[in-house]
């Protein structure tokens, strides 16, 4: 792999400004006095038509009059010249722009018509643009700042990426004051071409960024945005701050479900499965940063709290618990040790009171005994200044404590001048440290959310989670009779219809059309029974008056016959009327009420709520939401997030209800919205769960048509496990093997793999002499996001345990056309066609995504790959820049 293609973005050997001026206050001013200032090394050209010289530099009237190679422009001038420049750029050989200009798209149509321009122009000459209307772009280690800001940054390892440029001046400012470098900061403006996944693809790989924080103000690509986020935070720390999401239109929700999922905890889901930090505050994101790059191995939400004043114990433990944290219970010898060392009256608890008189030796063996106590997860160690307190010397205990522990340490120094020694040495040693309690219990908060999310992160379920396989092809038929009605709601039965091709356990229901089948379907499915009208048009059948229950007797069934049918012309005089629907009351005395529900987030797609069920259930509230698709882990974390959690287990006189019922239900809900990709909402309310099942009694279905893709899982925002690439093939030896897409708990089987091949297959495969894969290598290689690049290994089974003997994979190119492909097969099975068979697998799969071309590099010795490259139709063609190096590529 050559450099990466922002590059010149990010690290330009020279700059050229369009509309450098010497116009106090000017955009074109403040630009090119920032690149003055900052100390750019590389070539500086201000291009101004109008003056010969601007800021002491001599300036140029075009390009082509600088007469040498100008990697990024930067532009300042009026929105209707922006394109002709974008032209010149391309004619002069640049590849990178920053527009700062504003009166593009969001001024109108004419500004909209410029921006098509420009955009055209750009793509033409493969010109990459951030902006625009953004504040810039700054580089402190190369001097390059690109921006209209009053002043610079410090250098640092922390990447700043904002949608709002008017954020990012008031941020720079904040950080020269606290101290704050940057690796870069990235302004995006408007992201006509380079957006968020992009800028993060790049700063995953540039070794200055140790952490990226973002500021989201809304996402156009939620695919986009959720596959760069994830590859991101799979090797740093990601943390967002996010704010106003659209409303998605005011249209009366058609379900219970969809009225309720307020569309920010969509996206929170979206973010913890990503594995990133979602903090409120732009205080938070920087002290989040700051403790993440502390090197703390966050591993829990269990917390102590060491503390020399009763007061601010109980104010960190209210923050605590506000939070969802957990108090830690401090262990048998944890009490003991403490025993030895604190005054008698300490209250023998968490929080640790080591009473007014405590100092340095106190505060050191009451953290060092917190911190080495399995049951605690992190510890906050709070001092209040009283006359013994020593404040510079307690603080160097714990800044020692922390250089010889990972578990998260931090200290919270209250009052000012009697502390202000203390404070310089937290600063002077990078440790965190707070004024007061509660922001110290949040970036703790914050820290046991990563840790969480990043587990999320490593979940990769398929779009099916079971072995019995459900009947896809009756569900779309049944979606399909819908529609050709021109109907978007399913009646209970086809509800059911579609619930029960995915195994799900329905209540049994039958219709009736006069007062007497009535009868005849209530013997044969036997009393009680309830009847329910059955009606297209009617949404929610109680507000209705379309819903009587626990009928025990022929006489009340002929009654509540016509009672509804009363009830409902009433009510709704419009509706049409299709008998009415008879099942057998669930009569289940140890039943929890629940509702499982799917709606459609317009960014995310398709998401799965749970929680409590019944009537009351939008009162209530209770309900916690998940991206699919889901698997046993996910689902326990989706079923945990709720109140109704508690009730499942063993309740009063209550036996424990069947939780593992209930974790197949949601599975399959995930499967269906995985398969079903014109479901739009969803409610299975009530659910019954009891100790021996689950039941769904009701259930209703929205559907919405979509115009179909080759892309099979379009509609989702985290594409599942690719089960339908897995293959089983021979070789002529009579080896069975198994070809499927790799999965993140494959390392070990790679690093064996990787170390079992010859010194050459190495060296033709990684084009240096690799001995093994470090940690990133092999995190890149294991945990790949399948939207965009798919890895099929070949494995076989020997003495029970799996063995991979090949790997084929392919990354799509930023052009979303192209893809690059590389393959490796184990030495001792070379010659025998595994090979091809894995190429011609991997061609296929990205021919199934929409690609239309697969290249790659081989070495030009290694003429085993350029023969199978030969066999299957690729061109050939020795690289310019590198003779050393064959490029092969094949229309697909």
């Amino acid at each position: 792999m050559g450099q990466h293609y922002l590059k010149t973005l990010f690290s330009p050997q020279s700059v050229a400004v369009f509309g450098a001026s010497e116009r106090p206050d000017s955009v074109g001013q403040i630009v090119f006095q920032n690149m003055l200032e900052s100390g750019f090394q590389g070539g500086l050209y201000p291009i101004n038509p109008k003056s010969a010289e601007i800021q002491g530099k001599k300036a140029y009237t075009s390009l082509a009059e600088i007469g040498e190679p100008v990697d990024l422009v930067v532009i300042a001038t009026p929105p209707q010249t922006v394109p002709a420049i974008i032209e010149s750029c391309g004619a002069h050989g640049v590849k990178a722009a920053v527009i700062i200009t504003a009166g593009f798209g969001e001024a109108g149509a004419e500004g909209a018509a410029l921006e098509k321009d420009l955009l055209e122009a750009a793509q033409r000459h493969g010109i990459r643009l951030i902006g625009p209307n953004c504040l810039g772009i700054m580089r402190p280690s190369i001097g390059l700042n690109a921006t209209f800001n009053k002043g610079g940054a410090n250098t640092g390892n922390i990447a700043f990426v904002s949608q709002s440029g008017a954020l990012c001046t008031a941020i720079l400012d904040w950080a020269q004051r606290n101290d704050v470098g940057f690796s870069s900061v990235v302004s995006m403006g408007s992201s006509t071409d380079v957006d968020f996944g992009e800028i993060l693809d790049y700063l995953v790989s540039d070794p200055q960024t140790h952490s990226i924080l973002m500021y989201i103000e809304g996402i156009r690509n939620a695919r986009r945005f959720m596959s760069a986020l994830r590859a991101a935070a799979r090797f740093k720390p990601v943390i967002l701050v996010k704010v106003g999401r659209h409303a998605a239109g005011s249209k009366a929700a058609m379900s219970h479900t969809a009225s309720l999922v307020g569309a920010d905890d969509v996206f929170d889901a979206a973010v913890s499965r990503a594995g990133v930090i979602r903090v409120q505050t732009i205080t938070q994101l920087f002290t989040a940063a700051k403790a993440l790059s502390c090197g703390f191995r966050p591993v829990g939400n269990r917390l102590a709290i060491v503390t020399n004043g009763g007061g601010p114990g109980v104010m960190a433990t209210d923050r605590a618990v506000d939070l969802g944290l957990s108090i830690a219970t401090l262990s048998d010898q944890t009490i003991t040790y403490l025993n030895d060392y604190l005054p008698s009256n300490w209250p023998h608890a968490n929080p640790v009171d080591i009473i007014g008189d405590a100092q340095a030796d106190r505060y050191h063996h009451a953290v060092k005994a917190c911190l080495e106590d399995s049951n605690v997860d992190g510890v906050l160690a709070i001092l209040t200044p009283q006359a013994m307190t020593k404040p510079l010397e307690s603080a160097q205990a714990l800044i020692a404590l922390a250089n010889t522990h990972s578990k998260p340490l931090l200290a919270c120094w209250m009052g000012d001048g009697q502390v202000a020694t203390a404070r310089t040495a937290f600063n002077e040693a990078h440790k965190p440290h707070f004024r007061t309690p509660e922001p110290a219990v949040e970036v703790f908060a914050h820290l046991s959310a990563y840790y969480r999310n990043q587990k999320l992160l490593m979940q990769v379920p398929g779009p099916t989670s079971h072995h019995i396989e459900p009947d896809v092809e009756s569900a779309r038929l049944i979606i399909e009779g819908a529609m050709q009605e021109r109907r978007t709601v399913l009646t209970e039965i086809e509800s059911k219809a579609l619930l029960s091709a995915f195994h799900i356990p329905v209540a049994k229901t039958m219709v009736a059309h006069t007062p007497n089948e009535a009868l005849l379907i209530a013997q044969q499915l036997g009393y009680p029974v309830a009847m329910k009208i059955n009606s297209h048009d009617i949404s929610h059948k109680s507000d209705a008056g379309g819903v009587l229950l626990n009928l025990d007797n022929a006489h009340e069934v002929r009654t509540a016959y016509q009672q509804i049918l009363d009830n409902v012309r009433l009510a709704r005089p419009d509706a049409q009327l299709n008998g009415i629907s008879i099942e057998p009351m669930v009569v289940k005395p140890n039943g929890r009420e629940l509702m499982i529900g799917v709606t459609t987030d317009p960014v995310f797609g398709p998401v799965i709520t749970f929680g409590a069920g019944g009537t009351t259930v939008e009162i209530m509230g209770d309900r916690a939401v998940a991206l699919p698709p889901l698997n046993n882990f996910l689902a326990k974390e989706l079923i945990q997030g709720t109140r109704i959690a508690k009730m499942l287990g063993q309740f009063r006189n209550l036996p424990p209800a069947n939780l593992n019922a209930l974790e197949d239900m949601l599975l399959r809900v995930s499967e269906m919205v995985c398969e079903l990709p014109l479901i739009e909402e969803m409610d299975i309310n009530p659910l019954i769960l009891d100790e021996h099942g689950a039941l769904a009694a009701d259930a209703r279905v929205v559907v919405k048509y979509r115009q179909p893709t080759t892309d099979r899982y379009a509609h989702m925002a985290i594409y599942p496990y690719p089960t339908h690439l897995v293959s089983q093939w021979q070789l002529a030896d009579g080896t069975n093997i198994t070809i499927r897409p790799i999965r993140p708990e494959d390392a070990t089987l790679v690093t064996e793999f990787v170390a079992g091949l010859s010194e050459e297959s190495k060296y033709f495969r990684f084009m240096n002499s690799v001995q093994h894969l470090t940690e990133a290598m092999l995190v890149r290689f294991t945990q790949i996001d399948y939207s965009r690049e798919i890895a099929l290994m070949a494995v076989t089974t020997q003495h029970n345990q799996e063995v991979e003997l090949g790997v084929a994979r392919f990354a799509t190119n930023p052009d979303g056309e192209t893809c690059e492909f590389a393959l490796v097969v184990a030495d001792h099975i070379a010659g025998k066609g595994l090979g091809q068979k894995l190429m011609i697998s991997l061609m296929e799969a990205a021919r199934s995504k929409g690609l239309k071309v697969i290249e790659g590099e081989v070495l030009t010795n290694n003429h085993n790959m350029l023969k199978l490259t030969h066999r299957l139709g690729f061109s050939h063609k020795i690289s310019e820049e590198d003779q050393g190096i064959t490029k092969v590529s094949k229309v697909l």
